[in-house]
């Protein structure tokens, strides 16, 4: 066999080794490969495993169906009541229709990112501060469900969107912290209040069971003056009736009518 004969058929070979790696192909369980023959879509989706392409013909775009983190950048926001504040959230994502992701949106990616940012400004700038800072599981419901919808007609499935960080004025939050100390202020002067009523009232119930058994008063005396003699003090003060008193200081009505 001469010299190029040999230089032939290598050359051959060395043909069809290229045209098998262009026709085989190998998608991975969460890839898929959609075909697009002379330009045209081509259905369905290839993959996942080994699959051929026609070499030149057949044109292969590889898509990942994994769930996508998407950190939406900071965003400026006025809210409802002309609070300004710096909001900035992240969205999962991920692709439930390959040949839409590709032919109907050019980047989905980047369009995911843009409308969840308008959408964030949009949304926060529809609600209090305080329903900003309360009731952040309602607004992350309203965001998912607003961004999932624009979406959809691109086969991109939004399925958890949270805000992140809410920056706020050093002015408000000085003043929120006013608030909050005056509200802890104002719940401790209730509950000294309500501690005191309740304390009356026992006083009161205390004093008319007193009233109607004298024999009472008398123990609770007893009982005090146990309690003095277990203290170590020099003084004592004994607490007498006052009308023990009566005779002394009225000296005249002590004395019977003859």
């Amino acid at each position: 066999m001469s010299i190029g004969v040999l230089i032939g058929l290598a050359a051959v070979a060395l043909v069809v080794i290229l045209l098998l790696s262009a026709a085989v192909r190998v998608a991975r369980e969460y890839e898929r490969g959609v075909i697009f023959r002379l330009g045209r879509l081509k259905s369905p989706p290839k993959g996942p495993g080994l699959f051929l392409l026609i070499p030149i013909i057949d044109k292969m775009v590889r898509v990942d169906l994994r769930t996508v983190t998407l950190n939406v950048p900071p965003q400026e926001v006025i809210t409802k009541d002309n609070v300004p504040v710096r909001v900035n959230a992240v969205a999962y994502f991920r692709i439930i229709d390959p040949e839409k992701a590709i032919v109907q949106i050019e980047n989905f990616m980047v369009a995911t990112s843009q409308i969840s940012q308008t959408t964030l400004r949009s949304v926060l700038g529809q609600h209090m501060l305080d329903e900003l800072l309360s009731e952040r599981d309602k607004i992350n419901e309203i965001l998912q469900r607003i961004i999932d919808e624009s979406t959809s007609p691109w086969g991109v499935k939004v399925s958890i969107v949270e805000v992140k960080d809410v920056e706020i004025p050093g002015g408000m939050q000085r003043a929120m912290a006013r608030q909050a100390e005056a509200e802890r202020e104002r719940r401790a002067k209730v509950i000294a209040a309500e501690g005191e009523f309740q304390a009356s009232e026992q006083l009161k119930n205390a004093a008319l069971v007193l009233a109607e058994n004298p024999m009472s008063l008398q123990l609770r005396f007893l009982q005090t003056m146990l309690e003095i003699s277990s203290e170590r003090s020099s003084t004592i003060i004994l607490p007498l009736p006052i009308e023990l008193f009566t005779p002394f200081l009225n000296p005249g009505r002590g004395d019977s009518p003859s």
